[in-house]
């Protein structure tokens, strides 16, 4: 029989990624990405054309909060199931299921089609995003992963920059190829998955360690049991009222699911799908806390950006899109910053807290913007608010990667990413829905403050046509919201009110955002400061069979026991 302590060096020297090696897993991770990335961009400027055109600007919230509650539910399955059978096949399955999503929704008929079928998508999204993050974590140390993070950061600088003019084009466009033009915002992903899906099966080779696991479905089948009626209520609690019948059943059923979860979590223990134990973790509690808050304050919040250049400052989709750039190169820069920072000093814990602040000014000033601010101060609040983004995302998952045990930094990040979704499903179904719901009432005072004025009444004799537009469209006093391309045909003096009572509804949706990141900021500060490991996932978990192989002359299992200087910290 062979000495135990032979095996020892390959299997370390497995586990240690060259440069080049890297660089090679990191050209099929940016793919994927890259599908994500420019699908997000794609849609923030289409939404609007692609609801008009389905005659549902007002259920334009079903189509996003589909997808987020699929792909905040998928997420942890994504981190707990490729912790147990390896990353590539999952990352593999994201991007199809991504690919058959995008498919169908270029097939939808009306929103809610459109709704279930950007839910199908949001299923191969949560493994998109998290478990790129968590392969990155496997293969490059922390001290180390600013020097990759440039190219990631070009693969969101590109989808930015790509992204608002595909959407543009496509969106403006009648038709293409006998089809809606708007339809091929969707079909466009099909060729690029297919292009990622062979780049990740040729690149995308791993060293794995099978494990076996019981998969906590009980936990999954709560969750969803839990998330999904209360993100339901959470946009139709304004039509069905709070109090009703159906508002009151989806409260209990969601309550009654959250708590089966508690449970199910409870009884797997350390092979639960979101193992409670992290939590006690002090710097997993904190990145989960502070994830959910910034998903709420910049997905609820930026979700009505776009809505408003194109709405109140008259923008086209694809102006809406390249305005957007300044939001995005402030993400770009305020991550490389804080990247190429944590590098050199080794310290981390700075960066959330000024990041926060920065998104705390950024959404109070935010709430200040009207129907005549001029536009290049909204473009430097979206600066402010990328630098304040690209300062807390990057360095909380370093931050919780660091903290955990090496076989379990697939579960704890894509807990952080499933919290952050959480938040952005939440925020973006809320304020969505209390946008919507206080709208008429801000229209209304819009208008009946015009009435009297000379230039409005002029300008209604001027343009009787116009005027009966709008007559028509403002008889119940808040203007037909299922489809506003009529505001373009509007004179600049008839659109105006319906543009201030716009930006009014707008500003209550940033102050309550304002109030959410008042949490945040404060949650962040008690983030500990723990020293940034020196060696990569991969490696940490060979060194522990090395370790275990050295004192008991028997294969160890991967990461035996807890990191207690990590954990308890």
């Amino acid at each position: 029989m062979s000495n135990p302590s032979t095996a020892a060096p390959p299997a370390k020297t497995g586990a240690e990624f060259t440069h080049r090696q890297i660089l090679t897993v990191l050209g099929g991770l940016m793919m994927g990405m890259f599908l994500a990335a420019l699908d997000q961009t794609i849609m923030a400027t289409a939404t609007r054309t692609i609801a008009d055109d389905l005659h549902g600007f007002n259920l334009q919230a079903w189509a996003t909060t589909a997808f987020l509650i699929t792909s905040t539910i998928s997420t942890p399955l994504y981190g707990k199931l490729s912790d147990i059978y390896g990353r590539r096949p999952f990352f593999l399955f994201a991007i199809g299921i991504f690919v058959v999503g995008s498919m169908l929704c270029g097939l939808s008929q009306n929103m809610y089609e459109l709704a279930a079928f950007r839910a199908i998508q949001g299923i191969g999204a949560g493994g998109l995003m998290s478990l790129a993050l968590v392969i990155i974590g496997d293969i490059v140390p922390p001290r180390e992963r600013a020097r990759y993070q440039g190219l990631f950061l070009a693969v969101f600088g590109t989808a930015s920059v790509i992204g608002p003019i595909l959407g543009g084009f496509f969106a403006g466009a009648d038709t293409l190829l006998w089809v809606d033009g708007w339809r091929w915002v969707f079909y466009l992903n099909v060729p690029i998955g297919v292009a990622a899906m062979i780049v990740v099966a040729r690149v995308l080779h791993l060293p794995h360690q099978r494990t076996d696991h019981r998969i906590d479905w009980p936990g999954a089948l709560s969750l969803i049991v839990g998330l999904v009626p209360l993100l339901t209520v959470a946009e139709q609690g304004r039509d069905w009222g709070w109090a009703s019948g159906r508002s009151i059943a989806c409260f209990a059923v969601g309550v009654i699911g959250i708590v089966a979860f508690i449970f199910a979590e409870r009884a797997y223990g350390d092979e639960a799908l979101l193992p409670l134990r992290l939590f006690r973790n002090r710097t997993v509690a904190v990145g989960a806390t502070s994830s959910t808050i910034l998903g709420m304050a910049m997905f609820g919040g930026l979700m009505t950006v776009p809505l408003y250049l194109q709405i109140v400052k008259g923008s086209s989709a694809t102006q809406a899109g390249l305005q957007m750039i300044p939001f995005v190169l402030g993400i770009m820069a305020g991550s490389i910053t804080a990247g190429q920072l944590i590098a050199k000093t080794g310290r981390y814990r700075i960066f959330p807290i000024i990041g926060s602040t920065l998104m705390l000014i950024a959404l109070g000033l935010f709430a200040t913007i009207g129907a005549d601010t001029p536009l290049w101060r909204t473009m430097l609040i979206m600066v402010i608010m990328g630098l304040g983004l690209g300062g807390n995302m990057q360095p909380m998952i370093t931050a919780v990667q660091n903290a955990v045990n090496p076989r379990e930094i697939g579960v704890a990040t894509s807990s952080v990413t499933f919290f952050r979704s959480m938040g952005g499903t939440l925020g973006t179904a809320i304020f969505l829905s209390v946008l919507f719901n206080v709208l008429p009432g801000k229209i209304r005072d819009s208008f009946s403050a015009a009435a009297a004025t000379p230039d409005f009444q002029a300008a209604l004799k001027a343009h009787p046509d116009q005027a009966q537009t709008l007559q028509q469209v403002t008889s119940n006093g808040n203007g037909d919201l299922s489809d506003t391309s009529w505001i373009n045909n509007l004179t600049d003096v008839l659109a105006h009110p319906f543009k201030a009572g716009f930006s009014d509804g707008i500003q209550v949706v940033f102050l309550m955002a304002f109030a959410i990141m008042v949490v945040g900021l404060i949650v962040v500060f008690f983030l500990p400061e723990i020293p940034l490991s020196q060696r990569s996932a991969q490696q940490q978990r060979a060194d522990d069979i090395l370790a275990a192989e050295n004192s008991n002359g028997v294969p160890g299992e991967v990461g035996a026991g807890p990191r207690e200087d990590k954990v308890n910290t």
